[in-house]
């Protein structure tokens, strides 16, 4: 009869990998205990722009909250956010009823950020009012335009072309920040940040002329600046692609 060792396993085979991931979160940044007001400014924001708001993660932000506005009512606000397509991930926060609030239900906390953050405004979309279809002509696919940028995009500035590609003509300074559904395409130096395919779009690419980024993402899989300078193509015009989940590097 064979018997099995103590240090033996029925399946030892791995079932799981921890890999990082820099994932493009929208924070919500809470100025006041008003979520009357909240909903229907959130409901004003939808109607710009629904596409956006559909089931896009969220970081509740209340560190901004005056001490004085009174104890948050966590589950009413993550409501409201819900009912618009915002699904809420964790908080942001630094008093201690907002933290006490997010334990109760299970909601991870985040400690108060210090790092800049430009309003992310999505842009409007833009209504057409659709002829009847001809019985002998098939529809088009619809094609969202490129957003082009031609100044420098400076430290800070965060750019995002929902649904399509973005270009810029000019550089990208450090600490900027460069996001698209689609594909970006550099032709300045590039020493920000840039995040093509953000909502999961793996066919995404990145096209730089002068590759000297803090970091490359496509669909979520991303190389930072130390593992870019040990590429033999750091200063040089390539493109990036993602082939399985791993970025792959080449020249122009």
């Amino acid at each position: 009869m064979q018997t099995m060792s103590l240090n033996q396993t029925p399946d030892s085979a791995t079932v799981f990998q921890l890999k990082g991931s820099m994932l493009a979160i929208t924070v919500l940044e809470l100025a006041r205990n008003d979520l009357e007001a909240l909903d229907r400014q959130l409901a004003a924001k939808v109607a710009q722009a629904p596409n956006f708001f559909s089931n896009t993660p969220l970081v509740l932000a209340l560190d901004k909250l005056p001490p004085d506005e009174g104890a948050i009512d966590l589950p009413g606000l993550m409501r409201i956010c819900r009912h618009h397509g915002l699904r809420t991930l964790a908080i942001r926060a630094s008093r201690i009823e907002d933290i006490a609030a997010a334990i109760a239900i299970d909601l991870p906390v985040l400690p108060p950020s210090g790092a800049r953050e430009r309003p992310l405004e999505p842009e409007p979309e833009v209504k057409k009012v659709e002829p009847a279809p001809a019985p002998a002509v098939a529809a088009e696919p619809e094609v969202r335009p490129t957003r082009i940028i031609t100044s420098p995009v400076r430290g800070g500035q965060q750019i995002y072309a929902q649904g399509g590609d973005l270009v810029v003509t000019a550089s990208v300074s450090p600490g900027a920040e460069l996001l698209a559904d689609g594909n970006i395409h550099v032709y300045g130096a590039m020493r920000g940040r840039a995040l093509a395919g953000i909502k999961g779009n793996t066919r995404a690419r990145i096209f730089c002329q002068q590759m000297t980024a803090e970091m490359v993402s496509i669909a979520g899989q991303y190389k930072v600046c130390e593992d870019l300078r040990r590429d033999p193509l750091w200063g040089s015009g390539v493109q990036v692609s993602l082939v399985g989940d791993v970025l792959n590097i080449t020249r122009l």
